[in-house]
């Protein structure tokens, strides 16, 4: 039911995409998307469901994660570009049995970036990053932690490739916090049509060094920059495979759409 709704969606809104005059500036927001430190306003909503959870594999888990990316100039070289992710969680049977519904934990990172590329064309980007807990009753770790992030990528052509990666540590937490200590890696490679379509395959690998378990799922994904009237935006979804998770994690294929807000500068 989910994959027929968003399907339509996304062909109704296909009908009122981008006039031939615009092409040129929507390709260009695409391929500003795909860098995470370009100095594009952004406000990603997406949509995920995993399956497979808990010890029977009946468990399944539907996330809706707020991304909002505001980027300041902080002067003629350097921006900071701010990245959040709040994640709103429903889910069950992950304890047979039971079910959870609330916010999760949020992740906010920081990013000094230069306005310029490096002579050799990379752009990049570091800063501190952050674990709030903010989590509801089984639905975070009650703790929180700190650490470092950092990306480097490279846009050549119709191409992007590169990759984002932060590591936390466990600062402190409440009454049953969780002890942490996980590094994040996300290689990605992107290709951007002029028709503004961009095709993204990705991995979002985490490694928890408590429990020496790792996550890698793998996505695919396709998205869209439009206009439907005076909005911006960018529209797409896609699939992913779980190709390691921890015991009783999700397992086999899942299911991503995204919709996202742009506020390029007028």
């Amino acid at each position: 039911m989910h994959r027929l709704s968003f399907s339509g969606l996304l062909s109704a809104a296909l009908v009122f995409s981008s006039t031939p005059a615009t092409a040129e500036d929507d390709t260009e927001l695409a391929k500003q998307l795909s860098n995470p430190v370009s100095s594009l306003v952004s406000v990603p909503f997406q949509f995920n469901y995993d399956s497979g959870y808990g010890p029977d594999g009946n468990g399944h888990r539907t996330t809706v994660n707020f991304q909002p990316v505001v980027p300041i100039r902080l002067n003629d070289d350097w921006n900071l570009i701010s990245r959040s992710i709040v994640p709103f969680i429903d889910q069950s049977d992950i304890r047979p049995g039971t079910s959870q519904s609330g916010v999760g934990d949020i992740v906010q990172s920081f990013f000094i970036s230069p306005n310029q590329r490096t002579e050799s064309g990379l752009i990049w980007g570091a800063g501190p990053v952050f674990l709030l807990p903010t989590g509801d009753d089984g639905l975070g770790a009650d703790q929180f932690a700190a650490g470092l992030t950092g990306v480097v990528l490279k846009q050549t052509g119709p191409w992007t490739f590169g990759v984002l990666a932060n590591h936390m540590w466990d600062v402190g937490g409440g009454s049953d916090p969780t002890d942490i200590s996980a590094t994040f890696v996300q290689p990605f490679i992107n290709y951007t049509t002029p028709d503004a379509v961009t095709f993204a395959l990705n991995t979002e690998t985490t490694y928890d060094w408590v429990e020496n378990e790792a996550s890698v799922p793998i996505n695919l994904l396709a998205t869209k920059v439009m206009k439907i009237g005076e909005r911006t935006i960018s529209l797409g979804g896609g699939v992913r495979y779980w190709a390691d998770a921890p015991e009783n994690g999700p397992d086999g294929w899942a299911a991503r759409a995204i919709v996202t807000f742009l506020f390029p500068k007028r």
